[in-house]
C-alpha cells in the first residue's frame, strides 16, 4: 500500500512535473533517423515522467546497506535485489555466474622501521568523528586488488604520480629506485600504471597514498563537515594491468564460465596483466610520517603536495616494512541480465549497463549508477505495461567485479561475441552522480546522438540536461588537447564530448568487440572515492540529497536506450568520425616530425584513407537522411563500418585491444590514446613500429570506407 503524501511532497512533485513539462516543450521535435519523431517524443514524455526520486533513494539505501565486494555473500544479495527489480519491470531476467581469480586481503601491515623514533603502523582504521557506517566489521583492511604477497623492508623514494616522466626525472636527479619501495600519490594516471612503471624501473614495492592537494583539505572541508577526503580515508583499487587486458586474468579472450576446461585456463604465474611487485594503499594520515622524514633533493615544485612540509625525494633514511598476505582463489561472481525482445529486429541488441560491486559500500561508485539504471528500467517497465514494445532487443546488464578489473562485463562480452556483431550500441553508467555537472564521453559517431539525447531530457533543477552541460562547459573551458590523450569536440554546440579511454565497463564492448559506446556521469566535489566513507550518509548529505540528479541520470540512460532501440535508421555520424581521425593523424604527423625530422614516416597514405573515410561518411549521411525503405541494409552498413576499424592482431604488446582508433594508454590506463598504435610508437621512439602501425591504421580506414561505399 502506498502511503499518502504530505503537502510538502505534493508541492515538490508539482514542481518536478512542471519542470518536466517545460523541458519537454524545448526538446528537439525532429529526431535524427526517425520517420515519425512526434511518436517518439510522446513516448519520451511518458518515460520521463516515471523515474521517482523516492524509489531511487530506496534503491541506494538497500544496495549500500552492507559492504559488498565482488564474490561476497553481500554482493550476491545485491544481485538478487537487482534481478527482482528487473523482473518486476517485466524484463526476462537471469543471473549468470562466472569464476574469476581475485584476491581478498588476509594480512596487511605497513610499518616505518627507521629512523629511530618515527612510528607508523598502518593502514590505520578509517575513522572520523561521526559516520554511521565506518565501524562495520565486514569492512576489509585497505588493500589493492591484484597485488602480490610481500615481506619486504626497504628505503623509500617519493615518485610524485608515478608516471614515466616522473621516473625519468628521478634518474636525472641521480635517484636510483632499484630495490626501493616507491611511494606515489594518487592521480595523473591509473594506479596500475604506477605499479607497472615502478616495476619497469626495478622498484621492489609501491605505496600509493591520497595527497590532500588532490582530494583532501586543500580542496575544502573534509568529511563529515564537507565532501573531501579526511586524513584517515584510503583509496582502495585494483592494480591489475588492465591496459594489457581486462577481465579474469587467467582467461584472456575466453569467458571464464564455471564449465571452462582446465586446458583453457592459465596458471597465475602466466597471467600477463598481474603485477610482479606488491602494492598497498595508505591514507595521507599514514603517509605523512614517511614523507616528512625523507631526505635527498627537494622535489620539483610541481611534485609538492599539501602536507605541511617541503617534499624530498629520498631515498631514506625512512625505511618501511610491507607485510602482505593475499587470499587468492577462484570466486563466483554474478552478472544480472534483463532482456526485452525486439518486435521487428530481435537479433539486433541495444545494451545498457552499470556495475554493482564496490570496494566497501560504493554509494557514488557505482551504486548511484545502479539506482539510476533501476529507475530507467522502472520507466521502460511502465511503457511495457502500456503495450509498447521496442523494435530492437534491449539488454540491461548489472555487471559484477568491475572494480577488480572490468571482470563481469568482459567475461559476458567474451561469452557473447556472436551477438556483439549485431549489437548496435552499448550505453554505460558507472558513477552516475557525485554532483551537478553533467558530462558524457563516446565514440565520435555517437557524439551528435548524445547531444540530441541531452536536449530530450529535463534537468533536475529546470531546463534540459543539454543546458546544464553547456553551463558546466563554460565553467570548465577546454584547454589545448594533446593528440595522445585525444581531442574533446566542442563544435557548434559548445559541448565537450570526451573520448573513451578505459576504467569502466564500456571497454570490452568498444575496444574489443567494436560496439559503438558511450559513458555518462554527473560530477561534483567528491573526495571519498573507494573509501569507507563513500556511503549512503555521504551521498545523502553531499551527493544528491533529494535524489533528483539520480533520476535525471535515469532519464538520460533511458532515452539513450529508447532512441537507439526504436530509431528507423541508426544515428551514427561517420563524417564527423572521419574529421576527428583526420585531426588525430595531423597531430600525430606533427609529433612524428618533431621526433624524427626528415626521417619521419610518410603519412600521405593514412591521410588519404582518412579523407576517403570522411567522404564515404558524408555520402552515407545523405542516404541516412533520406530514410530509405530498406533499413536493414543501411543499418548493417552502419554497424559494420565501426567493426571494420578493428584489427585482428590487436595492438602491439596487448592484442586483446582490437580498436585501431581508440585504446586506454599503456602509460595512462584511464585516459584515451587516439590512433594508439601510431602515437605509442612515437612515444617509444620506435619509427619502424610506427610505420607498421600506420599501415595497419590505413588498412582499417580503407576497410571501413569500403563498407560505406558498398552500401549502394
Amino acid at each position: 500500500m502506498r502511503m499518502l503524501r504530505s503537502p510538502f511532497v505534493l508541492i515538490i512533485t508539482g514542481i518536478i512535473l512542471s519542470s518536466l513539462s517545460a523541458a519537454q516543450t524545448s526538446a528537439p521535435q525532429k529526431l535524427a533517423g526517425y520517420r515519425d519523431s512526434a511518436a517518439q517524443v510522446a513516448i519520451d514524455k511518458k518515460f520521463n515522467a516515471v523515474p521517482d526520486p523516492k524509489l531511487a533513494e530506496e534503491h541506494l539505501r538497500i544496495l549500500t546497506a552492507e559492504p559488498h565486494m565482488a564474490g561476497s555473500v553481500e554482493d550476491k544479495k545485491t544481485a538478487d535485489y537487482v534481478a527482482k527489480k528487473f523482473r518486476e519491470a517485466g524484463l526476462d531476467t537471469e543471473i549468470l555466474e562466472y569464476r574469476i581469480w581475485i584476491n581478498y586481503p588476509k594480512e596487511v601491515s605497513v610499518d616505518v622501521t627507521a629512523p629511530a623514533g618515527v612510528k607508523m603502523h598502518g593502514p590505520s582504521p578509517e575513522h572520523v568523528s561521526s559516520d554511521p557506517y565506518q565501524d562495520d566489521p565486514r569492512v576489509t583492511p585497505a588493500f589493492n586488488g591484484s597485488s602480490t604477497d610481500a615481506d619486504l623492508e626497504a628505503e623509500v623514494v617519493y615518485a610524485n604520480y608515478g608516471s614515466p616522466a616522473d621516473f625519468k626525472k628521478l634518474k636525472e636527479l641521480g635517484i636510483d629506485v632499484r630495490g626501493k619501495i616507491v611511494i606515489t600519490r594518487y592521480g595523473g594516471n591509473f594506479r596500475g600504471v604506477k605499479v607497472y612503471v615502478a616495476e619497469e624501473n626495478g622498484a621492489a614495492g609501491v605505496i600509493i597514498y591520497s595527497d590532500p592537494i588532490d582530494d583532501g583539505y586543500f580542496k575544502g572541508d573534509v568529511y563529515p563537515k564537507g565532501p573531501w577526503r579526511p586524513d584517515s580515508a584510503v583509496q582502495r583499487g585494483s592494480v591489475q594491468y588492465m591496459f594489457k587486458y581486462p577481465g579474469d586474468p587467467l582467461t584472456p579472450g575466453v569467458a571464464s564460465s564455471p564449465s571452462l576446461p582446465a586446458d583453457q585456463i592459465l596458471k597465475p604465474e602466466q597471467a600477463g596483466d598481474m603485477p610482479k611487485i606488491p602494492c598497498v594503499p595508505l591514507s595521507y594520515g599514514d603517509a605523512k610520517p614517511i614523507l616528512e622524514n625523507l631526505v635527498g633533493p627537494l622535489t620539483p615544485r610541481e611534485w609538492q603536495g599539501a602536507l605541511p612540509f617541503a617534499y624530498h625525494t629520498g631515498p631514506g633514511p625512512v625505511k618501511v616494512k610491507m607485510h602482505l598476505r593475499q587470499e587468492y582463489k577462484y570466486r563466483t561472481i554474478w552478472d544480472v541480465i534483463g532482456k526485452i525482445k525486439g518486435s521487428e529486429f530481435p537479433n539486433e541488441w541495444v545494451v545498457a549497463g552499470n556495475h554493482r560491486d564496490a570496494w566497501v559500500y560504493g554509494a557514488v561508485d557505482p551504486n548511484s549508477g545502479t539506482a539510476s539504471m533501476l529507475e530507467s528500467v522502472h520507466g521502460i517497465g511502465e511503457l511495457l505495461k502500456d503495450g509498447w514494445r521496442p523494435k530492437r532487443t534491449i539488454v540491461f546488464g548489472s555487471w559484477d567485479a568491475e572494480e577488480e578489473g572490468l571482470m563481469g562485463s568482459t567475461e559476458w562480452v567474451e561469452d557473447h561475441m556472436k551477438e556483439m556483431a549485431n549489437t548496435d550500441a552499448y550505453f554505460n553508467v558507472d558513477v552516475s552522480v557525485s554532483g551537478p555537472n553533467f558530462g558524457a564521453s563516446g565514440v565520435p559517431s555517437l557524439k551528435p546522438f548524445l547531444i540530441e539525447v541531452a536536449q530530450s531530457v529535463p534537468a533536475a533543477k529546470g531546463g534540459t540536461v543539454y543546458d546544464i552541460w553547456k553551463t558546466s562547459n563554460r565553467r570548465r573551458p577546454t584547454a589545448a588537447i594533446d593528440p595522445v590523450s585525444g581531442p574533446i569536440n566542442k563544435g557548434e554546440h559548445e559541448i565537450n564530448v570526451g573520448d573513451l579511454g578505459s576504467g569502466s565497463d564500456y571497454t570490452p564492448f568498444f575496444q574489443h568487440a567494436g560496439v559503438p559506446s558511450s559513458d555518462i556521469s554527473s560530477s561534483g566535489d567528491y573526495g571519498v572515492y573507494h573509501s569507507v566513507f563513500d556511503n549512503f550518509a555521504w551521498f545523502k548529505k553531499f551527493g544528491d540529497p533529494d535524489f533528483t540528479l539520480t533520476t535525471q541520470m535515469a532519464r538520460v540512460l533511458g532515452i539513450e536506450v529508447l532512441h537507439m532501440a526504436d530509431v528507423d535508421v541508426l544515428p551514427f555520424d561517420y563524417k564527423g568520425y572521419g574529421e576527428a581521425i583526420t585531426k588525430y593523424l595531423t597531430d600525430a604527423k606533427t609529433k612524428s616530425k618533431e621526433a624524427w625530422g626528415e626521417k619521419s614516416p610518410n603519412f600521405d597514405s593514412a591521410l588519404a584513407a582518412a579523407k576517403r573515410f570522411t567522404s564515404a561518411g558524408e555520402k552515407l549521411a545523405a542516404e541516412q537522411a533520406s530514410l530509405p525503405t530498406d533499413v536493414v541494409k543501411i543499418n548493417r552498413t552502419l554497424r559494420e563500418a565501426e567493426r571494420a576499424l578493428l584489427t585482428s592482431d590487436g595492438l602491439p604488446k596487448r592484442p586483446w585491444f582490437k580498436h585501431t582508433v581508440f585504446a586506454p594508454g599503456e602509460y595512462t590506463g584511464y585516459a584515451a590514446v587516439v590512433i594508439p598504435g601510431v602515437n605509442e610508437a612515437i612515444d617509444a621512439n620506435d619509427a619502424t613500429r610506427m610505420e607498421k602501425q600506420l599501415a595497419v591504421l590505413t588498412a582499417a580506414l580503407a576497410r571501413s570506407a569500403q563498407v560505406m561505399e558498398d552500401y549502394k
